[in-house]
């Protein structure tokens, strides 16, 4: 269940929080063995939830549910919490691996194709040696069979791993976690999406500058226009008119867990 002082936004729950108050959360919960799943939510997840009731309710059952987009941030300054930033899927982990090395925390990457979660694993040994990634799974393009689903079990059970990275995309991913959660042995499960691709090398992130200014959207766009350009125009319009109708009270967004 989120934070009482939980942020609305269009009726998604969303953490009140910052990088170093993430870390603190994340540090707590594996030093209590609390299981639960992380979502980092941007506005493409928000419009996600608009049209799906099933997935709005996942994203309000997650431990977290990180504001990993300005749009989000700016909403949750507008109302009055102020200490709130951007928590991005890919800082977020990179922030992980790192205190990683001093706790000993081990992971597991779960998603990416042709090889990418393997690369991943190369990569961040190369930026931090003492981490301790346990296992990788590529899983197929479909739900998991009974069979895949005892293997993967198997392998987390040997490797014992703290926390579960899922690869997916939004909503693949958090429907996953959801649906898993309690049948895996890992203490957190977090969704990261492209991070995968960006920590790997096999996709260029937006620079820092684009990526504070709200307009990551931009330049993710220029590198997958095909693949983006549907989301990009027809949900951040509509995210920009949805906020407008909650502040003005024109439509409600209540919370519903």
């Amino acid at each position: 269940m989120p934070d009482a002082k939980a942020v609305n936004v269009l009726g998604v729950a969303v953490s009140p929080i910052n990088m170093a108050l993430a870390l603190e959360r994340i540090t707590q919960a594996v030093q209590t063995r609390k299981k639960g799943y992380i979502c980092v939510t941007g506005v493409h997840g928000v419009s996600e939830a608009q049209s799906d009731p099933e997935f709005r309710q996942i994203l309000n059952h997650a431990f977290l549910c990180t504001p990993d987009g300005m749009p989000l941030v700016w909403v949750g300054r507008w109302l009055g919490q102020k200490q709130m930033d951007r928590v991005y899927g890919p800082d977020l982990m990179l922030a992980v691996m790192e205190l990683s090395e001093q706790t000993g925390w081990r992971h597991f990457f779960y998603g990416g194709a042709n090889g990418t979660a393997q690369a991943l694993k190369v990569k961040l040994l190369e930026r931090f040696p003492k981490l301790q990634i346990v296992g990788t799974y590529e899983p197929p393009f479909r739900p998991l069979q009974p069979n895949e689903l005892q293997e993967l079990q198997e392998d987390l059970r040997r490797s014992s791993p703290d926390f579960m990275w899922v690869g997916l995309s939004t909503p693949k991913q958090e429907r996953f976690m959801a649906q898993h959660l309690d049948k895996l042995e890992v203490t957190l499960m977090c969704g990261v999406g492209a991070a995968f691709d960006f920590h790997a090398g096999k996709v260029r992130q937006a620079p820092r500058w684009m990526q504070r200014s709200g307009l990551e959207w931009l330049f993710r766009l220029g590198c997958e226009p095909r693949r983006l350009w549907k989301r990009y125009f027809k949900n951040n319009p509509l995210f920009v008119l949805r906020i407008f109708c909650q502040f003005t009270g024109l439509r409600k967004f209540p919370l519903e867990f």
